[in-house]
């Protein structure tokens, strides 16, 4: 049987999602708890990748078992598993459902705090300059994003993806009282494409580059000249979707 889990986790103490030699990764913990739990080694497969310090409010992987599970399997494995990682649901599927290839919409959250909060250390980014941000402009630039669909301006060296397509659906900033928030979703995304998006809209909003930079890079697929990354602490990976 495959089975998907349903979970959510916070990155800071994590290098990622995918397993790494010698550091500790989202992936191999969990695989670790249901392996021990299932009494037999369990492998995991997700549906993306996340940067070191990057969480997700919403998350789904898949394994297979052949066997029942245990009833009291949901409430164990959180017991087992370490705070900073939750498992909401497992359900089983279709034995050719997917985790990765099977998700036709992904969506992101950054977000940027107006003022420094200690109690939000690793889980949003405090830029001291957020509060005179042209709002207007960084909405345009966002909204400028969805009349393309390859994304080489924003991708990181050395990335192994086969296309730079994306099909984006959402790109926009929501202004709160304590915070600005960016949301993007697409079918797929690039190594790194929300963090120098997010940058680039930094940028944008304090006129170190403007939209004529920004169509100019789209139009060419070449890096901005003023490329940024933001930190990974304000990234949230959320809103998975699937046709199960």
């Amino acid at each position: 049987m495959r089975y998907f889990i349903k979970l959510a986790y916070k990155g800071t103490n994590y290098k990622g999602w995918q397993i790494q030699p010698n550091a500790p990764t989202v992936q191999e913990t969990i695989e670790k708890a249901l392996s021990t739990i299932l009494n037999q080694p369990i492998s995991i497969a997700g549906c993306g990748r996340t940067d070191t310090g990057v969480h997700a409010k919403e998350y789904y992987a898949h394994f297979d078992f052949d066997g029942d599970l245990p009833k009291s399997l949901l409430p164990r494995i959180n017991k087992f598993l370490p705070i900073d990682i939750v498992f909401y649901e497992i359900k089983a599927v279709a034995p050719t459902a997917h985790a990765r290839f099977g998700a036709y919409h992904r969506a992101y959250e950054y977000h940027i705090v107006f003022d420094k909060n200690p109690f939000e250390i690793n889980t949003a980014w405090y830029y001291y300059q957020a509060r005179k941000l042209d709002i207007d402009q960084m909405q345009a630039a966002a909204k400028l994003l969805l009349e393309y669909d390859s994304f080489k301006p924003f991708c990181k060296t050395g990335h192994q993806s086969k296309t730079v397509i994306c099909d984006l659906k959402r790109a926009e900033w929501e202004v709160l009282p304590d915070r600005l928030v960016f949301h993007i979703a697409a079918n797929r995304f690039l190594r790194g494409m929300v963090r120098l998006i997010v940058g680039m809209s930094i940028n944008v909003g304090i006129g170190k580059a403007t939209l004529d930079d920004l169509r100019s890079a789209m139009e060419t697929q070449s890096m901005m000249k003023r490329s940024y990354s933001v930190p990974p602490d304000g990234l949230y990976l959320c809103d998975i979707r699937y046709d199960l």
